[in-house]
């Protein structure tokens, strides 16, 4: 599956800014690279088209051996997170080129992937928004429950993706359409309004829509 091409960040937060109008604006601030070209891939020699970045420096001793060997053909040093991205033509970079944030421009549109917070096991009101059953009288200590999950004697058995209680949060999501409000390119910084998927200070990937 082939994609635009894009930047590693790190999501810094949120803030406000205000527009020409005066208008208060509500964005999320991504520090958006610098992210050194590793490697580039191509259909004659790899079978596809693609470009692989990194992001965040890192000591030696948090990389790998094999991980040390593949940085040193770029010679750019070691870092904490590499991505690749599949393009539909061979890619024009040169390996070592950087990408940084200069790349978007105010008003355009992006879409950001993240691995969202993560909120443990969680009950089906939380997790799936189910209304629980009635707190009247008589009801005792099941307010918060599913109810019922079962069928008859056919097919005797729960199907597998009955919304239940369990694990929540922590998969990796792409919003899309999300708008550039601002690009500071000098202190690698994209402005952008809309919901970012991912904690403070999670990692991120930043494509063209």
């Amino acid at each position: 599956m082939t994609e635009k091409l894009g930047i590693l960040g790190r999501k810094v937060g949120m803030t406000r800014i205000f527009a020409n109008d005066g208008s208060a604006v509500a964005v999320t601030v991504i520090e958006a690279g610098p992210c050194p070209v590793i490697q580039k891939k191509d259909a004659a020699t790899d079978g596809y088209n693609a470009v692989q970045i990194a992001f965040g420096e890192a000591k030696e001793k948090h990389v790998t051996k094999a991980m040390r060997g593949h940085f040193e053909k770029a010679g750019r040093g070691l870092f904490r997170n590499t991505c690749e991205i599949r393009l539909e033509e061979a890619p024009e970079l040169e390996v070592g080129q950087d990408l940084s944030a200069d790349m978007f421009a105010a008003g355009e549109k992006v879409r950001v992937t993240g691995t969202t917070i993560g909120k443990g096991f969680q009950g089906v009101m939380k997790r799936w928004n189910f209304a629980g059953m009635p707190a009247s009288h008589g009801h005792e200590k099941v307010h918060r429950s599913p109810g019922s999950i079962g069928h008859a004697t056919f097919p005797g058995k729960v199907f597998k993706g009955k919304k239940m209680p369990g694990h929540m949060g922590n998969v990796r999501q792409t919003t899309s359409n999300l708008e550039v409000v601002a690009v500071r390119a000098d202190e690698n910084l994209i402005l952008v309004k809309g919901a970012v998927p991912g904690p403070k200070n999670g990692l991120v990937l930043v494509r063209k829509q």
